[in-house]
């Protein structure tokens, strides 16, 4: 049986990307300051969730600027 779907949990200090055609995604800043996630700020400690809702979502960017961030995607 063949994989149908990857999963990658990281950590990043450097910006990055949710991939296009992710189905779930999950951030939380673990960091001390606050980093920009699609746009938005995220305090440190807050996390975000992008949850399945049957379709793949585009692509969506992060910058962890002075913080780390750790990521959860599923694509």
């Amino acid at each position: 049986m063949s994989v149908l779907a990857e999963l990658i949990e990281q950590e990043f200090t450097e910006s990055g990307v949710f991939p296009l055609g992710f189905l779930y995604a999950s951030v939380k800043n673990v960091g001390t300051t606050t980093a920009i996630v699609n746009g938005l700020e995220l305090e440190a400690g807050e996390a975000k969730d992008y949850p399945f809702v049957g379709k793949p979502y585009p692509e969506k960017p992060f910058d962890p600027q002075d913080s780390t961030l750790y990521v959860m995607c599923v694509y």
